[in-house]
């Protein structure tokens, strides 16, 4: 298939076409890729794309040489090429030769929005991981350099494109199974806090701290935060509700057709283990009000999951049934006795024998991240937009945002979605934009 007759094929077509084999439909075989944040799930993200176009990987950066060179070598092994990507440990160093058609971010969150923006102007469409932002003024800006120079943006919200979530979509909330929706509760009982305070130290020598801090408020190295641990702080991001609550806000929005809250109120914070060196909320409760149905966030770093078979997912109360969902599974039980229908979560491992092995991968997630990289192609091909577009991603951390400035603030705060801007609150509306440490400046500033 050439280009000409793919644009005409459009992202109604693509959609039907199977992910099995190397799929040269969906992208210029000239196509070029950079990485920013070759970490864990930059790595992910990025071999799905490789498993689903025939893409090149010409360009990563990271702040953590050792992690750089191992990202290298398995990029390197994994593409028809076979070359390695040139590497860089400065973002800015990497976007100057312009030579990009699509960057994938995946840093911490507090440098999602200098990254983005620098890669689109640029000249490149994105791939950028949830949430979109650390602030809402972030969050604006990113958005509205998307429009203005028209690129295509899909952010990291796979919820969208899981097999099973999808089938629960068409099958049971379009048909109308659920009948009249009262309530939604989303939730999330892992224990993902760190519990431990081990002693600051000197940064690893193979890692750039300062490059690592940023825009955040510099403070010492902790092994908790690098690699992996950073989550447990809010300098670089939401905690729990910006890490795990935007999942499940995301999914009932799309499988709801909701688009912003307008209200969020929240409360919570450190309530069981106080001595860890960790800032976040180890529990929190927020509620999303989107007028005529609220959806009710709860998450809890300790104790046990309500429901075992759903740690982590979201549950629909409807007048005719109740439908539960996860990246594991869906239930639907309807009320009165029908016919309850439940289906699991798609492996795609013979097809991608390389997730049996491929280190630290989610190998239920990964068909997700392949069809939520189609899409994007799809989108790219046709300049249309993907299904977790930017200003989708963009509503949904701006929510979780809300919720974590409600809980600081101790009251509810309603949101003109018009304005982008608190209602009759100039103390929150400080907050929707956080200081940035010099020599960065704020995109909004």
């Amino acid at each position: 298939m050439n280009r000409r007759n793919f644009l005409k094929l459009g992202a109604a077509g693509v959609a039907g076409i199977t992910l099995g084999g190397y799929a040269a439909e969906f992208a210029d075989p000239k196509k070029r890729v950079g990485l920013i944040g070759s970490g864990w799930y930059g790595k992910v993200d990025l071999l799905r794309l490789i498993q689903v176009a025939p893409v090149e990987v010409v360009s990563i950066c990271d702040v953590d040489k050792r992690m750089l060179a191992g990202a290298a070598e398995i990029i390197a092994s994994r593409q028809a090429s076979k070359r390695p990507p040139r590497t860089y440990t400065d973002y800015r160093e990497m976007l100057k030769e312009r030579d990009l058609d699509l960057v994938l971010i995946a840093t911490p969150d507090h440098w999602h929005a200098l990254t983005a923006i620098a890669a689109m102007e640029a000249g490149a469409d994105l791939y950028l991981q949830k949430p979109i932002s650390a602030d809402i003024a972030e969050g604006q800006a990113i958005l509205a350099t998307a429009r203005r120079l028209k690129r295509v943006v899909q952010v990291g919200t796979q919820r969208r494109s899981t097999p099973h979530l999808i089938e629960a979509r068409d099958n049971i909330v379009k048909e109308g199974k659920l009948g009249k929706i009262g309530l939604v509760e989303i939730y999330c009982y892992y224990h993902m806090r760190t519990r431990d305070n081990p002693p600051d130290t000197d940064p690893p020598e193979y890692l750039d701290w300062e490059m690592y801090t940023g825009p955040a408020p510099m403070r010492p190295y902790n092994r908790l935060i690098h690699p992996r641990g950073w989550r447990s702080f809010m300098e670089y991001g939401n905690g729990i509700v910006g890490d795990m609550c935007i999942h499940m806000l995301d999914t009932v929005r799309w499988l709801l057709d909701l688009g912003w809250p307008v209200r969020v109120s929240s409360s919570g914070g450190i309530q069981v283990h106080t001595t860890s060196k960790a800032n976040i909320a180890d529990t929190q409760i927020a509620t999303f009000d989107f007028g005529q149905l609220q959806v009710v966030w709860q998450h809890r770093t300790w104790g046990e999951t309500p429901d075992p078979k759903y740690p982590w997912g979201l549950t629909i109360y409807g007048e005719n049934g109740t439908l539960k969902a996860s990246v594991m599974s869906y239930d639907f039980i309807p009320r009165g006795g029908g016919q309850p229908v439940h289906r699991d979560v798609t492996y795609e491992l013979e097809q991608f024998p390389e997730d049996k092995t491929e280190k630290d991968i989610e190998k239920h997630v990964a068909p997700a991240v392949r069809y939520h990289m189609k899409d994007l192609l799809a989108a790219i091909a046709t300049r249309g937009k993907p299904v977790a577009d930017i200003e989708q991603g963009h509503i949904s951390t701006a929510s979780c945002i809300l919720a974590n400035l409600s809980m600081k603030l101790g009251r509810s705060l309603a949101w003109d979605a018009q304005k982008g801007e608190i209602i009759g609150d100039a103390e929150a509306n400080r907050l929707l934009r956080r200081p940035y440490r010099a020599p960065w400046k704020h995109p909004a500033a």
